[in-house]
């Protein structure tokens, strides 16, 4: 009897402990509602209950949430579009759904023309009745309104109005999260850059319906892959000496984000704190709801090596031996991709510990024929930089002979003038045979009325040179993907090399060559290289940014003395746009003239006349390198000329291919003399009696032999045309 009770007591204990042990009632999953339209609806994605971008949240979120897809196609956020969202099955769906996070992608159907025009005024209020409706059903509710993903050219409404009303759209639903206290998604970035995605310019396929995903979940749990920093961070990196020194990246949302530059004594502790010797500088922030976060950091002083630690509560991330100093980068073709080991002027380069190099892989262009398929894919994920070793060194003579050596001479020469110990930081990303188009921003290109049409059909576009769409051609022959990228494509050396780089980090300025592939057509060239500036000075958020190119030099090419004056007009209009001129090193017959360092150097003197820290102080130095010249006529038949700057010819022989033309505009071969008294010159053609033009140096491969002295410095003068203005004695 006592075995029996004692049995039945453990049997009541063991059942008592296993109720103990019973896990507690799951919690109810958080409810999701993806309201929109066809994107959302998953139109045109293969399989699309299981790849449209509600769906694959869902996995990424997990067990936790249900997430639901509510997508309309053709649905309009406007009550009076031709197809009202609240008007339809799926928003009576959503609202009965009562969903604790509700995220909003609509306005591209708005862009309709029977939409906005008529009702745009109506948008922001019909929109703050959407939200409110979700709040009425679920006080609690999260809402997110997305920025809608990018209509590309191709539309075919693109021009007769999408673009414009998708900008102000845009602009629409920024004031509306604001006002309504909503969380914001940018899904237009998402995609922007990938036209790819977009097979029929609205509806991404499966891949573009994967990283909205990606970009909703960041939204909603605030997990945008911990700490991510722009290619250019590496050991050995330079930094923008200044007061103001921009330096940024990507956190988990939330997280504070811990900056400090220290001494090389910094260092990693087990514990995972880091311990700082001296700190010069430091800063915290924290990163928003997009994963952005940005400092400015004091550093007027030059350093030669220090630590940059970056420091969130779940990655911490340590850079050795970073100097501050001068950082400019070098960007065009393949007279500024020609390497130091090809130059002339080789053993004039010197390994310098002070000088740092960052190059992108490849700089030349892929003339070898049809790509594989490897190369294909990594063109269309804008993997164009590929650079393991980070920054090196410029006393690795390996690295130096590998690097541009237009800019390596820049550098050179930067190096030797600036005060003892400044570092100077050259980041390389020419690539040979580009078009200035390709490091032009999407955006710019489609708001501009004329360079929007380099985008259409640009494997094939007539505006581009023969030789570029030859290369284009030959690699993506039997490429079945019609919207394959290529890095001759206009904005991919943009969207692959600029903007990736200058995310989060900073420059003093541009250094340009490029022209060749452009000079067939000066009238677009003068309205592409304008946006290059543009661009260059947008991605690294300084508005005056100096930017220095160089003049294509001399060679048989018809069109080039047209290209080379275009250029010096664009030099003349520009505000912080400086030309260095070449023709004196040019070659005949060939593209690229081995002389290198000269170019390198006159560049460097264009340099020095900006200022250090952005604090408006002048470093004094050159004078543009093109004739600030006043002409007249005196004397009958004798044209003065007078410069601001003395004149000379190097041997002492008179000067060469001045021409003078009359009312007629036919030239002919003109004389030339240059008085130092004044200073002046004197053209004269017994040919021309009463002259209206000038010119100088106007032939493809020009032997123009003025010079003008500019900061103790003779300089060329560049290739010229300019009317004459009748001055009597």
């Amino acid at each position: 009897m006592k075995k029996f009770l004692f049995l039945l007591c453990t049997v009541f204990a063991a059942t008592a402990a296993w109720g103990a042990r019973k896990p507690a009632a799951k919690p109810a999953p958080v409810r999701v509602a993806c309201v929109g339209n066809s994107i959302t609806y998953g139109m045109l994605v293969p399989d699309r209950e299981k790849n449209c971008y509600p769906a694959v949240l869902g996995r990424m979120l997990g067990e936790g949430y249900d997430v639901r897809n509510f997508g309309r196609s053709g649905a309009t956020l406007l009550n009076k579009g031709h197809n009202p969202y609240t008007k339809t099955q799926e928003y009576a769906a959503a609202i009965d759904f009562r969903p604790d996070i509700a995220v909003i992608h609509l306005g591209i159907n708005d862009t309709d023309p029977r939409n906005w025009p008529n009702y745009r005024d109506e948008f922001i209020p019909d929109y703050a009745a959407l939200i409110e409706s979700f709040r009425a059903v679920n006080p609690a509710v999260k809402v997110y309104i997305c920025r809608m993903t990018p209509i590309p050219h191709r539309h075919r409404r693109f021009k007769a109005g999408t673009r414009d009303w998708h900008h102000q759209i845009q602009e629409a639903i920024e004031r509306v999260a604001q006002s309504q206290h909503t969380g914001l998604i940018d899904l237009e970035s998402v995609l922007k850059d990938r036209p790819e995605l977009l097979p029929d310019a609205v509806h991404p396929n499966v891949e573009g319906a994967r990283l909205l995903a990606e970009r909703i979940y960041s939204a909603i749990t605030g997990d945008y892959g911990k700490l991510r920093m722009s290619p250019a961070y590496t050991d050995n990196m330079v930094l923008q000496r200044g007061g103001e020194t921009r330096i940024g990246g990507i956190a988990n949302a939330g997280r504070q984000v811990r900056i400090a530059l220290a001494d090389s004594t910094t260092r990693i502790l087990k514990s995972g704190r880091v311990k700082y010797g001296e700190v010069y500088a430091s800063d915290t922030v924290t990163a928003g709801e997009n994963g952005r976060w940005e400092v400015r950091l004091p550093l007027e002083q030059t350093r030669l090596s220090a630590v940059l630690t970056i420091a969130t509560p779940d990655t911490t991330a340590v850079y050795r031996n970073v100097a501050v100093g001068e950082v400019w980068i070098a960007a065009g073709q393949s007279n500024m991709s020609w390497p130091v080991v090809n130059a002339a002027e080789r053993a004039e380069a010197r390994p310098n510990v002070n000088i740092r190099l960052f190059r992108a892989n490849p700089t030349f262009a892929d003339e070898r024929g049809r790509l594989d398929s490897t190369e294909l894919v990594r063109l269309n994920r804008l993997d164009y930089i590929r650079n393991p070793q980070g920054w090196v060194p410029g006393s690795d003579t390996a690295a130096m002979e590998a690097f541009s050596a237009v800019a390596w001479f820049f550098g050179q020469t930067l190096a030797d003038s600036l005060m003892p110990g400044v570092p100077v930081g050259l980041v390389e990303i020419s690539l040979g045979g580009a078009p200035a188009e390709a490091f032009v921003a999407r955006r710019i290109l489609e708001d501009d009325p004329v360079l929007v049409d380099v985008l259409y059909d640009w494997r094939n576009n007539e505006m581009a040179q023969d030789w570029v769409r030859k290369v284009i051609k030959g690699n993506l022959e039997g490429v079945k993907n019609p919207l394959q990228r290529h890095f001759f494509e206009p904005a991919y050396l943009y969207e692959s090399r600029v903007a990736p780089l200058a995310a989060g980090y900073d420059a003093l300025g541009v250094i340009w060559y490029q022209g060749e592939s452009n000079a067939h057509n000066v009238e677009l060239h003068e309205q592409v290289f304008p946006a290059v500036v543009e661009s260059f000075r947008t991605a690294f958020g300084r508005p005056y940014m100096p930017f220095h190119f160089v003049q294509l030099s001399s060679l048989n090419r018809p069109s080039w003395p047209h290209f080379r004056d275009s250029q010096r007009r664009l030099a003349e209009r520009l505000p912080g746009v400086e030309m260095a001129v070449s023709s004196d090193w040019g070659d005949s017959t060939d593209v690229h003239p081995r002389h290198k360092k000269p170019i390198g150097e006159r560049l460097a003197l264009q340099a020095f006349r900006y200022p250090v820290g952005g604090k408006g102080l002048s470093r004094g130095g050159a004078r543009p390198m093109y004739p600030n010249i006043k002409i007249a006529v005196r004397g009958g038949d004798t044209v003065y000329c007078f410069p601001s700057q003395r004149l000379r010819t190097p041997d002492g022989t008179d000067p060469r291919t001045f021409e003078l033309a009359g009312e007629d505009g036919i030239f002919y071969p003109a004389q030339a003399r240059i008085r130092q008294d004044t200073p002046s010159l004197i053209v004269w053609s017994d040919r021309v009696k009463a002259p209206v033009w000038i010119r100088y140096g106007w032939q493809p491969f020009t032997r123009a032999n003025v010079y003008g002295k500019w900061s103790e410095k003779w300089l060329p003068l560049s290739t010229f045309e300019l009317k004459i203005r009748d001055k009597k004695r």
